[in-house]
């Protein structure tokens, strides 16, 4: 495996909308608006926020992340699952079959999501030349070390491969913060 290293960014807690919900939450015809852009290409953060609502607390002003999706579903850290007062379990986005529910809150309605919350499954984004160079392959898991003044070794990081990536591993807000990742992320390296 190469030495090479990526970014390794903090991926905080955000929900994914489809289209139907963002209407819901915001009103009949509503886009979402664009701020910036993320590192990965295409997707966005939104100027929306919302609340998210579990079965002990709420959490408010979540950010939503663009451009919209097919189904929605809530990424967050452990610690935002005791808040919540809920179980989720650890999955890659996408994945949210049989996963609890919440009610997401806007400023003009709720939406009632019956699944969809995750604590979402560290990850490296690669193109395929990225792969190449690194010996991996799409939906390989490895071990990556995080040489921060805390450093650790993260297992169970899923590969996920598409020309449409690029090279970057995202962490929970728990993750980073166990490993003394600061915003601006830090460098690490796949060791197996």
């Amino acid at each position: 495996m190469s030495e090479k290293t990526f970014l390794v960014e903090v991926s905080a807690r955000h929900v994914h909308l489809c289209k139907e919900d963002v209407e819901k939450l915001f009103g009949e015809g509503h886009k979402l608006t664009y701020v910036r852009d993320l590192s990965q290409p295409g997707q966005f953060v939104c100027e929306e926020r919302i609340d998210i609502v579990g079965a002990k607390r709420t959490i408010s002003n979540v950010v939503i992340l663009g451009p919209e999706r097919p189904a929605s579903q809530v990424e967050v850290s452990l610690t935002d699952c005791f808040t919540l007062g809920t179980v989720a379990p650890v999955r890659e986005s996408g994945d949210v079959a049989g996963t609890p529910g919440l009610i997401l809150r806007g400023p003009c309605g709720e939406v009632e999501l019956k699944e969809g919350l995750i604590v979402a499954k560290r990850h490296i984004h690669m193109t395929p030349e990225d792969a190449a160079e690194f010996g991996v392959e799409d939906k390989q898991i490895v071990e990556v070390r995080i040489p921060t003044d805390r450093p650790v070794t993260f297992g169970d990081c899923v590969v996920r491969v598409s020309p449409k990536f690029k090279l970057a591993m995202h962490v929970d807000t728990d993750e980073a913060n166990a490993a003394l990742i600061g915003r601006n992320g830090c460098q690490g390296y796949i060791v197996k």
